[in-house]
């Protein structure tokens, strides 16, 4: 079951970027529906993100893509005194709109670069394919992803019993990296639950296990 909350005032359609064809689209729905990763996926995701970390360091995230995660702190319900993890934290959107408002947060991502990129004096970085995580079970009480792969047993798996999956698509269905909120419900283990608005360019999904 998802609720399903107002528009904040800040939303609005993004501009056409990315369609149903988009490779990035293609592989994100595969990964979630539990075709096989293999190293060469991850080689190759690794790749493109290494060579786009110098530009995205510099232009960060704006006030319109960090909308849906400022929203959703607000009016998600998630454990904002918590232990979070982000996943595919990239070069620190992320973790400069979390830091300081939940209880600690650790940065992880599959790109050397973007890690590099990022600032390391607001979260301990550590690169890490999110298909097998670092982390023993049951370690974080919310799971963050912006625009980011769905490896669904992997957050099943870190995530506490009670906890909170918070995934984020800045530009709504146009991100590349796309699932809308009944397709991640549906491809994480078990029964869940979740909360949903729009907010600047994208939207935002809460979920937690029924």
């Amino acid at each position: 079951m998802i609720e399903r909350l107002p528009d904040h005032p800040s939303a609005r359609e993004p501009e056409p970027f990315a369609g149903p064809d988009h490779p990035m689209r293609t592989l994100t729905r595969a990964v979630a529906l539990g075709e096989p990763w293999t190293s060469d996926d991850a080689d190759r995701v690794a790749a493109v993100f290494d060579d786009l970390a110098e530009e995205w360091s510099v232009r960060h995230i704006d006030d319109t893509k960090a909308a849906p995660v400022q929203d959703a702190l607000e009016r998600g319900d998630v454990p904002v005194g918590g232990a979070w993890l982000e996943l595919g934290s990239g070069t620190g959107a992320g973790a400069r709109i979390l830091v300081g408002s939940v209880g600690s947060l650790v940065a992880t991502d599959l790109s050397a670069e973007m890690l590099h990129h990022a600032p390391g004096e607001l979260a301990p970085r550590v690169r890490a394919d999110a298909s097998m995580l670092p982390y023993r079970d049951r370690s974080f009480d919310a799971v963050l992803m912006i625009n980011m792969l769905l490896f669904p047993h992997e957050v099943d798996r870190v995530l506490r019993e009670a906890g909170t999956v918070l995934w984020v698509n800045t530009l709504g269905d146009q991100t590349p990296i796309h699932l809308p909120p009944e397709d991640v419900l549906a491809a994480l283990p078990g029964e869940w639950s979740g909360r949903t608005a729009s907010a600047g360019t994208g939207f935002w999904l809460t979920a937690t296990r029924s």
